[in-house]
């Protein structure tokens, strides 16, 4: 038996190609699991234009210089098993390579689930590392899983960052800012934090994308990129950036002399990615997401934490039902084509990509 593995070019997204190698014999403690589907999104996209910085190219290091595997989130089945306690057959949901199959080492064995073990992995951020028996997950739902695929891991950032923002009172302001509105994970946040009263949501998107934001029930007001001047700029405001845009950025750091936060969280905008510079108030931030984990469960509990996630998550959900158009691609060049897409941001914001290697 073989894998076949999409490699991303780590200096150019656009370019990706295919790999194949042979299935090597299983040392103890190890499982295969066939990748049987993934979502691949803008997210996708943002964990490889930031793959040096937050290591996301550790997770599936690949031994060819200058390439690396982009992690997906998806459902895979249990093929063959050297790991008492991980049964064949057994269904997972959890953070994967764009692949047919891996090779997982087991550790920490729950009804629940586990923790992949690998050496590469230990000093990885723990929650991109445990893997979910469908059959006790409490965010599985029978028939909805390419639904849970494309939204449940923009979900926890979406969730989380509106977490993070209300822990520390919106930085004394009540306008919040948003770029690449149309993402899901902008969305998703946008959801979360309409639900918290007195606050203003403004969404900034590509012209042809505002007729879906304002579809979306959850900005007060959406502009393109070209109408930014007609925002109020004397207001007290926190621009969260979904698009990684470094001209829009500085532009929006110009116009809002009373920006009081400036978080960093995607980079939907490949092309146009850019640091921090010189610019006029504060100092962009990267919102990193298990760190805001880590610090809720310590203060919630994991238990309490936990169910607070399922019932946001089933909210988001409900929210999201019908705007939502399920895209499947089948097989390792229709993946192929459907990465190329996505990394030259020819997507559509109402369509969710569901792919399968095999």
């Amino acid at each position: 038996m073989s894998t076949t593995t999409l490699l991303v070019r780590k200096d150019r997204l656009a370019e990706a190609k295919l790999a194949t190698t042979e299935d090597q014999r299983l040392a103890p403690g190890e499982v295969r699991v066939r990748i049987e589907s993934f979502a691949l999104t803008a997210n996708n996209v943002t964990y490889a234009a930031f793959g040096a910085a937050m290591h996301y190219w550790d997770f599936f290091p690949v031994a060819e210089e200058g390439w690396g595997v982009v992690p997906v989130w998806g459902f895979g089945t249990v093929v063959h098993s050297q790991c008492p306690g991980v049964a064949v057959g057994e269904r997972l949901y959890g953070y994967w390579p764009m692949a047919s199959a891996v090779v997982l080492q087991p550790q920490r064995l729950t009804e629940n689930g586990f923790d992949d073990g690998s050496a590469q992995r230990a000093p990885l951020p723990a929650v991109y590392n445990r893997y979910m028996r469908c059959n006790r997950d409490p965010f599985h739902a029978v028939g909805s899983e390419d639904l849970q695929s494309v939204l449940r891991p923009l979900f926890t950032t979406a969730w989380l960052l509106d977490d993070f923002l209300a822990d520390n009172d919106f930085f004394g302001a009540r306008t919040i800012l948003f770029s690449s509105a149309s993402s899901k994970t902008a969305w998703g946040t946008a959801f979360h934090l309409r639900q918290r009263p007195g606050l203003t949501l403004v969404g900034f998107t590509s012209a042809p994308n505002r007729a879906f934001c304002d579809s979306l029930g959850c900005y007060e007001r959406v502009l393109a990129y070209q109408q930014l001047a007609q925002a109020e700029g004397d207001m007290p405001c926190v621009y969260v950036d979904f698009s990684g845009d470094a001209g829009f950025r500085a532009t929006v750091h110009r116009h809002f002399p009373q920006l009081r936060y400036s978080s960093a969280v995607g980079g939907t905008h490949v092309g146009h990615l850019g640091g921090a510079g010189e610019l006029p108030g504060p100092r962009p931030t990267l919102f990193f997401a298990p760190e805001q984990v880590r610090k809720r469960q310590q203060d919630w509990g994991a238990a309490e934490f936990g169910k607070r996630a399922v019932e946001g998550w089933q909210a988001m959900v409900s929210q999201a039902s019908g705007k939502i158009t399920l895209q499947h691609h089948a097989g390792s060049e229709a993946a192929l084509r459907a990465w190329h897409r996505m990394a030259n941001g020819d997507t559509d914001p109402a369509v969710g990509h569901i792919v399968s290697m095999r």
